[in-house]
């Protein structure tokens, strides 16, 4: 039991209490006097050691020994299996014969409130084509556009520091085989600035000597939308969405904005938004020829275009 904090008496003080009365002569009043407690606290502690010993000078619960009204434990049984089949509260209070709010105490009780709370953790399931080109992850970041540096560098909230600066887009894509990256800054995420950057991303990779057969977006509007779909049937690419609600899906390009968030966008101070979007070819440029991967048991991506020495250097420079 927890001993209140302005407590007189704890389990030690009761000891010396009795202690003072029994052995060494005291009178109750005398041992109360001494311990700062009333005489009636002072024969309490003295009738429950006579009656128990030791053990009674322990603080007892105040939880009744039989209490009618509680539920029985085959009910509650019950109701965590029926909760485990799936049913909802109403369901279960129905077919126990209890009420709802019984239902939900119980089920809070036990950690089944909630129906995430019964789903197992999804295994992980890691997918990698068998050529780069094969697949091509693209996506879409909204950053915040500004014309000075924010108060997280400055330290001084400037009233309209940066009002009005809007916003920019950052169109990413990642080669799903060699993890080889491109990206854009456009000013909107429509369907256009979406196939002017599939087109300039499909150069890039052709550069290299990656023909793009297959590219994988989410549900975006500017990836339905028919001049994307134009632009992935000119050069013959499949296009492919993910289901919705399964961001997990295109988990490599949600992978490559935060990794690009860290160590491109914020990982540095900028004078203004321009000078970011012009640093972003260099960040790239790191990332694909220098930066280590541990999921290509950290090798660069160029590495897995099994490039020979004069192809390498030559395309480095």
């Amino acid at each position: 039991m927890n001993t209140h904090k302005n407590a007189r008496l704890t389990f030690h003080g009761r000891a010396l209490l009795v202690r003072r009365i029994l052995e060494h002569g005291q009178r109750p009043v005398e041992a109360a006097q001494a311990m700062g407690v009333s005489a009636r606290t002072a024969y309490k502690w003295l009738a429950r050691y006579r009656a128990q010993g030791q053990p009674g000078l322990y603080e007892a619960s105040s939880r009744p020994a039989r209490c009618p009204h509680r539920l029985p434990e085959a009910i509650r049984q019950r109701i965590v299996v029926l909760r485990r089949e799936r049913r909802i509260y109403r369901a279960i209070s129905a077919e126990v014969g209890v009420p709802v709010t019984t239902v939900a105490r119980v089920l809070q009780r036990a950690g089944l409130n909630r129906l995430a709370a019964l789903d197992p953790a999804p295994p992980i399931r890691r997918y990698e084509h068998d050529a780069p080109g094969d697949l091509l992850h693209l996506d879409i970041k909204k950053l915040g556009r500004f014309k000075r540096p924010g108060h997280w560098v400055t330290g001084s909230r400037q009233a309209g520091a940066s009002r009005g600066a809007g916003w920019e887009y950052g169109h990413v894509a990642i080669d799903d085989h060699s993890r080889i990256s491109w990206a854009t800054i456009k000013p909107d995420e429509t369907g256009a600035s979406a196939w002017r950057a599939l087109i300039a991303a499909v150069r890039y990779y052709r550069h290299l000597g990656v023909r793009i057969t297959r590219v994988l977006t989410d549900n975006g509007s500017c990836y339905r939308s028919h001049v994307f779909a134009k632009a992935c049937q000119r050069p013959g690419i499949r296009h492919r969405r993910t289901r919705a609600y399964r961001p997990r899906t295109n988990g490599k390009a949600e992978r490559l904005i935060q990794t690009a968030l860290q160590e491109w966008a914020y990982a540095r101070s900028y004078a203004h938004a321009d000078q970011r979007a012009a640093h972003l070819p260099h960040w790239l440029h790191h990332y694909n020829w220098h930066r280590p991967h541990a999921s290509l048991d950290y090798k660069t991506p160029i590495s897995r275009l099994g490039l020979d020495v004069n192809n390498l250097v030559g395309l480095h420079n």
